[in-house]
């Protein structure tokens, strides 16, 4: 139909209309973000409602609602407009890329490039998890919001993040979801122990997506039976040596 095969440049560019709305009329936050996600579900469901290869739309939706509400949530703890410009051209972008490739996947699949949602969705999984942990810094440095609450953010991100690289790998839930509660509970202890180090809100969100990166690697390839001795170490040695150079360059306040 005419409408699926615009909806990927229609859906991205009116969402961007809504960041600008936000941008120049901040007390419409709340709007924004409603009809960011209302649009985005409906997108998602006009694809899988005339798809023949999977009708489980709700999958789809993880990913982009959650990137786009932690790059608008993230922006309210910014100063450079410039930054906000930008971070609202990459949502843009982003989503033009994933409806785009999900509308091949779904309705196109002879066109769709194998692997391309996969690849997409291990740099957005990762970004949208630094936004949201460098958002809930943000608020437990500005507005003082007690680290329990925010703590139990992290954990749904964290849960609807791991679902969806367990979906969009073809895992099965039966099999990845011990692997996903004990990854929650080990972000959830990290972001405890992050919070009392003397950080900025964006060093200590990016200890935690360091965190989250190793984590989630090591889940996948276990669950993918990829993983070995060497894979294992990589993961733990770029890890690591991300989080030493952070301690020893970053800004301690």
């Amino acid at each position: 139909m005419t409408l699926n095969r615009l909806l990927p440049l229609l859906a991205p560019l009116t969402s961007y209309a809504l960041d600008e709305m936000y941008f120049f009329y901040p007390k419409l936050i709340y709007l924004a973000v409603i009809f960011i996600n209302l649009l985005i579900f409906f997108t998602v469901w006009r694809f899988g409602a005339a798809s023949q290869v999977d009708r489980e739309w709700w999958n789809y939706l993880i990913l982009p609602a959650v990137m786009s509400t932690a790059i608008i949530a993230y922006s309210v703890f910014l100063n450079s407009r410039s930054v906000i410009q930008l971070l609202f051209v990459l949502n843009l972008l982003f989503l033009y890329v994933y409806f785009r490739q999900i509308y091949y996947y779904l309705l196109k699949p002879r066109s769709y490039e194998v692997f391309s949602i996969e690849n997409i969705s291990s740099y957005a999984s990762w970004l949208s998890f630094f936004f949201l942990a460098a958002t809930v810094y943000g608020l437990e440095s500005f507005l003082d919001f007690p680290i329990f609450y925010l703590a139990l953010v992290v954990l749904a991100a964290t849960a609807l993040i791991s679902y969806q690289i367990i979906w969009v790998n073809k895992i099965e839930l039966k099999k990845a979801w011990l692997y996903i509660l004990i990854s929650c509970l080990v972000l959830v202890e990290l972001c405890w122990s992050i919070s009392f180090l003397p950080f900025n809100y964006n060093i200590s969100g990016l200890c935690l997506a360091i965190c989250f990166y190793v984590v989630s690697g090591l889940t996948k390839n276990q669950l993918l039976d990829k993983l070995d001795a060497v894979r294992a170490r990589m993961y733990l040695a770029l890890g690591s040596i991300s989080l030493l150079l952070i301690l020893f360059t970053a800004r301690w306040v």
